[in-house]
């Protein structure tokens, strides 16, 4: 039996998604939880792995196993055994050929930044920061001449092992609300630390460090080294990851952001 699960975590609380010899991640938190309650050993595969740091409000994964469990099992009783900083959403029964990974369709990233000359306390795990005054329309221009399938070499670390940069960015969306800019990016894939690096360019035009046609300028280069540095990873959401709606997954997911982090 194939079980989907969504989640959310606080990524501030752990060493990242994957698995480490010594644990404190995210998959070492709810492969040991979801053992526990299935009382045999569990592994998970994620839609997307994500670094240290990085928060998500909408991650899948699935796992397979022979234990018959009710399906609040996958749901309270994981969350009864699992640290506070991780919860499961959802649960659903997939059929043996999903996979949380190569079935997903789209993953929707968000970008949390605080804009203000002070540097935040309360939300200094949850948000970005800039002390510089940013111009949104600025970076709103830069980011309509990243849209498309494009070769984002420029924007993925010496670290990534995607055998193409190849990926559609379906939409770069920024909003400002008061002291936070949010920047939404939906995309069929992200490279590693795509968003980041995007975001640190856009935040390098917001300065009027670069015009916007410099985020141009630096995609074609495909050169990683004339793009800005890569921007902190406390302000990283995964946000949401779309699958076709013939697998009838849930769309339950929290609602952390909608409050004013650091107003």
């Amino acid at each position: 039996m194939r079980i989907a699960l969504g989640l959310e975590y606080d990524g501030s609380r752990f060493l990242g998604w994957q698995r480490q010899p010594g644990g404190g991640t995210v998959q070492d938190a709810l492969e040991a939880a979801l053992t526990t309650i299935a009382a045999v050993p569990v592994a998970v595969t994620c839609a997307g792995r994500t670094d240290r740091g990085v928060h998500a409000l909408g991650q899948v994964v699935h796992f397979d196993t022979e234990a018959r469990r009710p399906d609040l099992a996958w749901v309270r009783g994981v969350n009864s055994v699992l640290p506070g900083s991780v919860a499961v959403l959802w649960s659903s029964r997939v059929r043996s050929d999903f996979h949380a990974r190569y079935s997903a369709r789209l993953r929707t990233y968000r970008y949390v930044l605080l804009n203000r000359a002070v540097r935040p306390a309360l939300a200094a795990r949850h948000a970005g920061w800039c002390h510089a005054p940013l111009d949104v329309e600025a970076m709103r221009a830069a980011a309509a001449l990243l849209l498309g399938e494009q070769d984002f070499s420029a924007f993925r670390s010496a670290e990534c092992q995607a055998a193409t940069a190849v990926r559609t960015l379906y939409a770069l969306d920024i909003a400002r609300h008061g002291e936070r800019i949010d920047f939404m990016l939906r995309a069929n894939a992200f490279l590693h630390h795509m968003v980041r690096n995007l975001v640190g360019t856009l935040v390098h035009i917001g300065r009027h460090k670069q015009p916007p046609q410099w985020a141009r300028d630096v995609l074609e280069s495909r050169d990683r080294a004339r793009a800005a540095p890569t921007f902190a990873a406390a302000g990283l959401y995964l946000e949401a990851v779309e699958y076709d709606a013939s697998w009838a997954l849930p769309h339950a997911r929290a609602s952390a952001l909608t409050g004013p982090i650091g107003s």
